[in-house]
């Protein structure tokens, strides 16, 4: 895979007020890391417009994917899928749908997630929980597809 660029935004009120400390963040920036991706990241307050102000700001930049983490539960102030519906153009509903079953019988509280994921211009979004297992666990059903996805979104073609 070619050097690609990804924005990982943490989005929790909680932590951008200072109360408590971002692990959720580092530990997608670790793991995009490992695969190839130069990463920036950013700390946001849940809402449905922060959330979708972040993600333009991000998309400006022209990243190849934009991973948010937290804000995805039932809880009233968990709006990322919110948020990130208003500026996706396409969904791959695959990669929700593929996080969500790999919970399935070793973490009853997986299905809980609603989060999103698509695209918007030559960028994929991903919606991520806000726990680091959380985190972990999703990027690993992810991760394989991922180098594909982003190739045929910035070259419209696939070494495959």
């Amino acid at each position: 895979m070619d050097t690609y660029r990804a924005v990982v935004i943490t989005v929790s009120d909680r932590i951008s007020r200072g109360v408590g400390e971002d692990r959720s963040g580092p530990a997608a920036v670790k793991q995009l890391n490992e695969l190839g991706f130069v990463c920036t990241s950013a700390l946001i307050a849940d809402g449905i417009v922060e959330v979708e102000t972040a993600i333009r700001q991000a998309l400006a930049s022209d990243p190849a994917l934009i991973v948010t983490t937290g804000g995805t539960g039932m809880s009233p102030r968990d709006l990322t899928p919110e948020g990130t519906s208003r500026v996706i153009e396409r969904p791959v509903p695959g990669f929700s749908e593929a996080m969500r079953s790999a919970t399935f019988g070793t973490n009853p509280h997986g299905m809980l997630s609603r989060g999103v994921c698509g695209i918007a211009g030559r960028t994929l979004i991903v919606n991520l929980p806000g726990s680091v297992s959380g985190v972990e666990e999703s990027m690993q059903v992810v991760a394989p597809a991922l180098p594909h996805a982003v190739e045929l979104l910035r070259s419209g073609e696939s070494k495959h």
